[in-house]
């Protein structure tokens, strides 16, 4: 009878302990309220910061999108959300996060053209407060101090390398029309706008896009560097990082828009352009995408360029170091992302409507 009880009691230990197990479990996993539509190692992302996101990127001049694809663009822009905070978080531990004092000079920079009164506009325009886009700012800022220390301090380009590729790419430099070593600064007039999901186009303010290119005219005349104000205020995103510069383009690809090549083609190297308009050539009639400022560096004669010219050495060091980068990065966001526990109820949403 005693060994009776004594398993009569484990067994009861044992059932007592499974329910509580069972219930700790479903307690952890809980669906959160309506306002949280994801989860970041139990960070919530909430569903006001995604409608911004989503409203920021709309194109004002674009009919309403479908309920459809409101949510496509919702989906794409929370995982940018996600991918974001799991950098944030990386940048937490590691204490990179951006201080007060880098955010307030970001926003001097980002203020630079405007008056008061017409930043305080085109914030309202989208939808977005003071405090909303310091947030962006610092994140954007944040996410660079990131993969500089984790990944661009880590990259070394050998002479090797620059050897091996050159032999191995030789006819790539054997120019067979002269080249235009450019850089470029273009502003669409539209209102700032940090740490979007995607870059999006959007058609012009020409008013605002005038007066902004010619204030940045302006300040290049007084002897500020183009670069630096490129990375500042150039809305080409994937120019800006590198002061706008567009590398070497080739004369019959300048040629495709004859009032750029016509300008460039006057200038001696060093001088830069007076504000040109910039259209969007994929588009129906060519509308306009914003105004822009060219700087030639150099021009290039037909002919091989050797291994010795320091200007072939940076070309195959930068591209080499944007190959690395890139590979890195990638493989660097992917370790986080399987590190980090992530919870998407959006999704899980829009899954179970599509099923009912």
């Amino acid at each position: 009878m005693q060994v009776d009880s004594v398993v009569r009691t484990r067994t009861l230990s044992a059932v007592i302990l499974s329910i509580f197990t069972l219930l700790s479990f479903s307690g952890c996993h809980r669906a959160p309220s309506a306002d949280v539509v994801a989860t970041v190692n139990g960070k919530e992302i909430m569903r006001a910061d995604l409608e911004k996101i989503y409203k920021a990127n709309l194109d004002q001049n674009q009919p309403e999108p479908s309920a459809e694809q409101a949510n496509i663009l919702r989906l794409n822009a929370l995982k940018s959300m996600i991918d974001d905070e799991i950098l944030q978080q990386r940048a937490a531990t590691l204490n990179l996060s951006a201080s007060d004092e880098d955010v307030n000079a970001k926003l001097t920079e980002i203020k630079a053209p405007y008056t008061q009164e017409e930043f305080d506009r085109q914030l309202k325009q989208r939808g977005l407060s003071l405090d909303d886009l310091k947030r962006q700012i610092r994140r954007g800022l944040t996410q660079t101090k990131l993969v500089n220390k984790e990944i661009e301090s880590k990259i070394n380009i050998s002479d090797t390398e620059i050897t091996d590729y050159y032999n191995s790419h030789k006819s790539e430099f054997n120019l067979i029309e002269p080249q235009y070593h450019v850089a470029q600064i273009v502003v669409t007039g539209n209102p700032p706008q940090q740490g979007a999901a995607q870059p999006t186009r959007h058609v012009a303010n020409e008013a605002e896009a005038k007066k902004e290119i010619q204030s940045i005219r302006s300040r290049v005349d007084t002897g500020e560097d183009f670069g630096t104000l490129a990375s500042q205020f150039s809305e080409n995103p994937s120019l800006a990082p590198n002061g706008g510069d567009m590398g070497f383009i080739p004369e019959s690809q300048l040629k495709t828009d004859s009032d750029v090549f016509s300008s460039i083609n006057m200038l001696k190297p060093g001088q830069v352009t007076q504000p040109l308009p910039v259209t969007d050539p994929s588009g129906p009639g060519h509308k306009l995408m914003g105004y822009a400022i060219y700087k030639l560096f150099s021009r290039e004669a037909a002919g091989q360029r050797e291994l010795k010219d320091p200007r072939v050495q940076q070309s195959i060091r930068q591209s080499l170091r944007e190959r690395k980068t890139q590979l890195l990065q990638n493989a660097y966001y992917e370790m986080l992302h399987d590190d980090a526990k992530v919870k998407n109820y959006f999704a899980e949403q829009i899954l179970k409507q599509g099923a009912q």
